[in-house]
């Protein structure tokens, strides 16, 4: 065993990993990577199938982000945000107030102005600070006991105000005693439906779904319910377009307009985890995920590909008046009482800026155009094989959900570790990837080529027949 993978094993806690069965091999150790391609300790190349854990967009080592964070270092790394402000940092912040203003077409709802940007370090602090604005928000305009709703099988971080707003038992039950309670709503599951009346077809089960909305009905009945007793939802939380962690579960066209229509209706502040999906993800040739629905959030938490996936940054988005509501004299204390040490962080801004002028390139779009109709195709190829039970894609995310029989859609069971066991064979085969519970994960960077496209697609099929069988 290499001495680094040793250190590893001696020292290292890995974050949502079974130590006992790390513990058993030896470890990839990355060292090196370039564009698409990982390297590790013993010079064995591999292809990155899903952007570092979602973040890395442009590529490993791209010229113009080095080029940035190189020449920030010449001036300064950083400095308090405590008291002063920085040159990256006040661009920053412009740059991503005129991306989250697009314009709308008209709609029953006067699309809120996103003008106001608070820096944080990773999704889950920026989802923290979501949500504590939103609380205070809603006690400082008349909601005394603000209340939020968010999607059956919600992840949104580990600190414990996003934890509260989760809904998966795997990750959340441990912390039960800690967590103050959320309402949630049945997300927008088509594969798995209980009222979509389609029999199982080749096909994303949203295009062949047979249903009459009862998920958008479901969730005007919360809201409905909430306001016979008197009350109303602080705020609606959600995914737009994607749910990461609860495998990969898209929304049908529409449910997201529908849904925050209904929010909307009820004097509810909608607020969009854009953690994974935003900054191109889902295309459609947006920034972020919920402009695709026409949808306009009063707070929007963006991270993970903020700053291309080279820095730990953050970045929590929301209006006017919410600002204002915070707005008093010093001995008043109306003071957001929140904070980080590293909050606009220099480093991290100037990544991001050169992030978002590749984003806004002509290349850049017209690369993502390319590669995301290369990965439809590619996806298309899976189809015949009995364990591939639903393939959904949006943008350049997919999710592969693994079954027995694609015709009974019957489930692996945990201790089967499908998904696991698929990742370790494509890792063997050059590719690299996690999966959520047996859902495959597919996120490339916009920089993979066609061929590397074929080799991610083709070393998860060669993975399902190796395992079982064809």
């Amino acid at each position: 065993m290499h001495k680094l993978a040793q250190l590893d094993h001696k020292h290292v806690w890995h974050p949502f990993t079974q130590m006992k069965d790390w513990l058993k091999q030896e470890p990839i150790v990355i060292v090196e990577g370039k564009g698409a391609v990982l390297r590790d300790v013993n010079g064995r190349e591999y292809l990155d199938a899903n952007s570092s854990i979602w973040t890395n967009l442009h590529g490993h080592k791209h010229p113009k982000i080095n080029a940035a964070i190189q020449r920030q270092l010449k001036k300064i790394s950083h400095s308090s945000a405590l008291g002063f402000a920085n040159e990256p940092a006040s661009l920053l912040a412009k740059n991503l107030v005129d991306a989250a203003n697009p314009k709308f077409p008209r709609s029953a709802f006067r699309a809120p102005r996103l003008n106001k940007v608070f820096f944080s370090d990773d999704g889950s602090t920026a989802m923290e600070v979501a949500l504590k604005l939103a609380y205070q928000f809603s006690r400082r305009t008349g909601k005394q006991r603000p209340k939020f709703l968010s999607l059956d099988g919600a992840y949104h971080g580990d600190t414990i105000g996003a934890v509260s707003l989760g809904h998966i038992d795997l990750f959340h039950k441990a912390y039960s005693g800690l967590l103050f309670k959320t309402d949630k709503t049945p997300s927008p599951y088509c594969y798995r439906c209980p009222h979509n009346r389609a029999k199982p077809e080749r096909a994303d089960a949203r295009d062949y779904r047979k249903c009459n909305w009862e998920c958008v009905s479901t969730v005007e009945k919360k809201f409905s319910d909430q306001k016979k007793r008197g009350e109303s939802y602080a705020g609606f939380v959600f995914e737009p377009l994607m749910q990461g962690a609860a495998g990969m579960i898209p929304q049908p066209k529409g449910w997201l307009q529908k849904t925050s229509e209904i929010a909307r209706g009820h004097g509810t502040l909608l607020i969009a985890d854009e953690v994974m999906t935003g900054f191109g993800r889902t295309g459609g040739g947006t920034p972020f995920a919920s402009h695709n629905e026409n949808v306009q959030p009063d707070l929007i938490a963006l991270a993970k590909g903020l700053t291309g996936g080279y820095l730990p940054m953050a970045a929590t988005l929301t209006t006017q008046k919410f600002f204002d509501a915070f707005l008093g004299e010093y001995d008043e204390f109306k003071t957001f009482f929140h904070g980080h040490s590293f909050t606009g962080n220099q480093l991290g801004a100037a990544a991001a800026l050169a992030s978002l002028e590749i984003l806004q390139s002509q290349k850049s779009t017209n690369d993502r155009e390319r590669l995301e109709t290369v990965f439809s195709k590619e996806l298309q190829t899976l189809w015949p094989l009995k364990n591939f039970g639903d393939i959904r894609q949006v943008g350049l995310i997919a999710g592969i959900e693994l079954v027995k029989d694609w015709q009974t859609r019957e489930r692996f069971t945990l201790a089967e570790r499908a998904g696991i066991r698929v990742c370790e064979a494509m890792a063997r085969r050059g590719v690299l990837t996690r999966p959520v519970g047996s859902v495959i994960v597919l996120m490339p960077p916009y920089c993979t080529t066609g061929a590397q496209m074929q080799k991610m697609v083709s070393a998860l099929r060669e993975s399902i027949e190796e395992l079982f069988g064809k």
